[in-house]
């Protein structure tokens, strides 16, 4: 099994032969790129393999996974195929590396977190999500393949003055994963569009904390 996917990847140190560790699979904004999030994972390779993923599709300088057609609206057959190709690299990197598929996590901001919650809400083998800034799209609730599966939780972020994304739609995302019963842990920060120090400690402490569990 091959993979078209371009990623960058930091391993734990010391890795004991044999041992399967936890993955984190981590996705970038709209524009941005893969080298752009390791920043927010620094540590955190004590603990995971660590997949930073570039979007397939170019924008502008930088990088997506899908396109826009209006305000919160995905192009839904990019979108589609985006989330199929993310998907079918979280099954390539537990093939071809020592990961316990019963420990993946995923982490996005913005656009990433859109496809972080897509994937959580329709794989049903992810077992914690870091959502930074993002939405589910309509459809998703509406028309995918609901699954969970049995022991996924949430942390989501947003700030309160996310001038391209509402903070309106954080909560949105609260309520949404809190009906299906899945545990959620939301923080709101005096910020933009961005991700503060204070977030980025908040959930790095919250993703350890429920590796332990």
């Amino acid at each position: 099994m091959q993979t078209e996917i371009i990623y960058e990847l930091r391993r734990p140190k010391n890795l004991i032969p044999g041992k399967k560790y936890p993955a984190l699979f981590v996705m970038h904004g709209i524009g941005s790129n893969e080298q752009n999030m390791l920043s927010l994972v620094n540590g955190l390779e004590d603990s995971f393999f660590i997949f930073s993923v570039r979007g397939h599709l170019t924008h502008g300088m930088g990088f997506a996974y899908f396109t826009i057609q209006g305000y919160g609206k995905p192009h839904r057959e990019v979108f589609d195929d985006g989330i199929k190709r993310v998907a079918e690299f979280i099954d390539y990197a537990s093939l071809n590396y020592e990961i316990d598929p019963e420990q993946l996590y995923l982490m996005g901001f913005s656009q990433g977190a859109i496809v972080s919650m897509t994937l959580a809400l329709t794989q049903g083998k992810i077992k914690g999500v870091v959502a930074l800034s993002g939405y589910i799209p309509q459809f998703v609730k509406e028309e995918y393949t609901i699954n969970t599966g049995n022991y996924l939780s949430v942390f989501i972020s947003h700030g309160e003055y996310d001038q391209v994304l509402p903070y309106e739609w954080g909560n949105e995302n609260v309520e949404y994963f809190t009906k299906l019963g899945v545990p959620v842990t939301f923080k709101s920060y005096p910020e933009g569009h961005t991700v503060s120090p204070k977030n980025l400690q908040d959930f790095q402490a919250w993703i350890l904390n429920d590796l332990r569990k």
